[in-house]
């Protein structure tokens, strides 16, 4: 069952749910942008104050995954999607990006890190489309709050409704 996260009731199960998830990303993602525990509680926080609503993924009575939706200006962000290790590859990534999908009222933008290939794979797989570094740039700068470096080694994917309302063209460099 897909429901809103019960916070701030919920909030430690959210944030083991990130940060058992995370794990994934050691050792993968660049080694200055990786730290124990991969997100800390004030900066769960601070996400949930800045506007990140979570979905949960319940299964016998317990949470297995999360992922956050944002407005921000014009688009919606997908933020901090995660599903328990032991529970991955069972469709649940799925089900809660699809219910997040389903209720988007406006363009929806998804940034991850580049080295992360499972991540893209999952979210083109899901309708989304890489944009070039020069679009990606300028869309974490404008929609995110990271520093330059995770800017530098960040992908971001746009839904089919963000593409055609700006006309953008997929390059055929990855430069556009």
């Amino acid at each position: 069952m897909i429901r809103a996260c019960r916070l701030p009731a919920e909030f430690e199960t959210v944030l083991a749910i990130i940060n058992d998830a995370a794990i994934a990303y050691r050792g993968v993602i660049p080694a200055d942008r990786w730290h124990e525990p991969y997100m800390p509680a004030d900066e769960l926080r601070h996400e949930i104050a800045a506007g990140v609503a979570f979905a949960g993924y319940e299964e016998a009575g317990g949470l297995v995954g999360v992922m956050g939706a944002q407005p921000v200006d014009d688009v919606m962000l997908i933020r901090h999607a995660y599903v328990r290790t032991a529970r991955r590859n069972r469709g649940i990534g799925g089900a809660l990006l699809g219910h997040l999908l389903a209720g988007a009222e406006r363009p929806v933008l998804i940034g991850t890190w580049a080295a992360a290939r499972w991540a893209i794979v999952f979210y083109e797989k899901h309708g989304f489309t890489a944009v070039g570094d020069r679009t990606k740039d300028r869309l974490l700068r404008r929609y995110w709050n990271v520093p330059e470096r995770q800017i530098a080694t960040s992908v971001v994917l746009a839904d089919r409704t963000w593409v055609e309302r700006t006309g953008y063209v997929v390059p055929k460099d990855a430069d556009a």
